[in-house]
């Protein structure tokens, strides 16, 4: 069977859609079962609930800007092979996203008010990183990554050690991430200018504290 190419245009309304189901719809998800599944529900008091329901809408609302980003640079990836990388690693995002939203639910909380927002600026933000070359738009991602890492560590210390549910979750949110920046990485991706990684810590801090409160 004859292979199909996607025109630009193609790739466009597919990110359109997939915005779409980011933000009020379902996204598409791997066959992985959400880790959380399996985990007994624990006794928390209602600050620690408070405060988990908080710390899961700020991952949520970063799984939001991590699609909006993986969906810009897809759009201006040069290399096939590099645009499919992008979009796997976004369909991975995906599961966080929905593992996340599943435990805000289940803690009494809701998502970002701003996920709109947010996700419109990380598509300007990938579509920039791709057209800057393929090389700088890997190391954008793996950059992107390790921060994530530590911030999901922060997180983790700041959880409740009963909260296995939400520990689940941040736990294999960790692991998928560390894995994502390899892969971009030793597909490529160049180091960033330490300016850039201090602007991107900046917006991030901007963006998490935002969406701990909205």
């Amino acid at each position: 069977m004859e292979q199909r190419h996607y025109s630009p245009v193609d790739h466009f309304l597919m990110n359109v859609d997939l915005g779409l189901r980011t933000l009020v719809g379902r996204p598409v998800l791997t066959e992985r079962p959400n880790p959380a599944a399996a985990v007994a529900e624990s006794a928390l008091d209602e600050d620690q609930q408070v405060l988990a329901a908080r710390l899961m809408r700020v991952n949520h609302a970063g799984e939001v800007s991590a699609q909006g980003l993986y969906q810009g640079q897809a759009l201006t990836a040069r290399l096939p092979d590099v645009r499919e990388k992008m979009e796997r690693a976004a369909l991975e995002e995906n599961d966080h996203l929905a593992w996340c939203e599943s435990r805000i639910n289940q803690l009494g909380g809701h998502k970002s008010y701003l996920n709109p927002l947010w996700y419109a600026g990380s598509v300007s933000i990938g579509a920039l990183a791709g057209i800057a070359g393929d090389k700088w738009s890997l190391g954008f991602v793996a950059e992107t990554e390790h921060q994530v890492v530590r911030h999901l560590d922060s997180h983790l210390a700041q959880l409740d050690e009963r909260d296995a549910k939400s520990r689940a979750i941040l736990q294999q949110m960790k692991e998928d991430e560390g894995l994502h920046a390899t892969t971009a990485l030793q597909a490529g991706g160049a180091e960033l200018p330490f300016p850039v990684k201090k602007l991107m810590q900046l917006t991030s801090k901007i963006m998490t504290r935002t969406a701990y409160w909205i």
